[in-house]
């Protein structure tokens, strides 16, 4: 479902700690493998803990227990439970990341990648597409916030609230990088979005046309993508008569736990 020949080149997918030859037959997904994320694998009884964000993006020297990914490591290894990725390779996937979350946020028709994989254009980054009925940028960021999973931070927007929306473009996870390309669009939905990037489109939109942003988690915005993941895996397995169970996991890993206002 999400060959790791997909993932970029400096991306880290695959296999991360576990014996090929143990058998899997509780499988837990999770967006981040984290040390919350590790307790709830093995208090399930799970055999292959499957997330979406690499345990080792930029390699590493240790796996000492006296590190937090070198005692998460032990953890898992203790108890048997094999860690899996699919980061950047589920990103451009069809069905992917971003095709679950633009479903999440209310688009239910064909979507198109934002920007095609030079081997498969029908693959690629980010999603967009078109909602049954436009709605005002206000009701749009209502739906979104409904249909994504909540955090401390909740949705950011920026852009005219009445403004109409109808061309929706996603993307899960940091998609700044995709700001030109989601020009075409009404409102691109993302996370991460940094100032200056946010400012520059938002700015010009109002000469030249662009779209309206909201700015979401990080890890909201990639959660959807686990239902959608343990589904196809359980039901392709299923049609080779192989039966596992599957579980997504509910625990909220995005980094920010409250927020602040000054009351005067």
């Amino acid at each position: 479902m999400y060959d790791p020949a997909w993932a970029e080149s400096w991306d880290a997918v695959g296999l991360v700690c576990g014996d090929p030859a143990l058998p899997v037959r509780k499988i837990l997904f999770a967006v981040d493998p984290v040390a919350a994320v590790a307790e709830e694998a093995v208090a399930w009884g799970a055999d292959l803990l499957v997330t979406h964000h690499p345990l080792y993006l930029r390699g590493t020297t240790t796996v000492a227990a006296d590190t937090a990914k070198g005692a998460l490591i032990h953890r898992l290894i203790k108890n048997d439970v094999a860690l899996y990725t699919a980061h950047t390779n589920a990103d451009v996937a069809r069905p992917g990341v971003s095709d679950a979350l633009a479903r999440a946020v209310g688009l239910t028709g064909e979507l198109r990648p934002l920007q095609p994989s030079p081997d498969d254009p029908a693959r690629g980054l980010g999603r967009v597409g078109e909602l049954e009925m436009p709605v005002t940028l206000r009701e749009f960021a209502a739906r979104a916030a409904r249909g994504l999973p909540r955090t401390a931070g909740g949705l950011r927007v920026a852009g005219d609230p009445s403004r109409v929306v109808r061309t929706v473009a996603v993307s899960g996870g940091a998609g700044d990088s995709l700001l030109g390309r989601a020009r075409a669009a009404d409102v691109f939905l993302t996370a991460d979005l940094r100032h200056h990037p946010a400012s520059e489109t938002v700015e010009s939109g109002a000469f030249a046309g662009g779209p309206a942003l909201v700015d979401a988690a990080h890890w909201a915005t990639e959660w959807p993508w686990l239902r959608e993941a343990a589904l196809l895996l359980s039901s392709s397995l299923a049609a080779k008569g192989i039966i596992v169970e599957t579980r997504v996991s509910e625990t909220v890993t995005d980094a920010w736990t409250t927020t602040a206002q000054c009351e005067d």
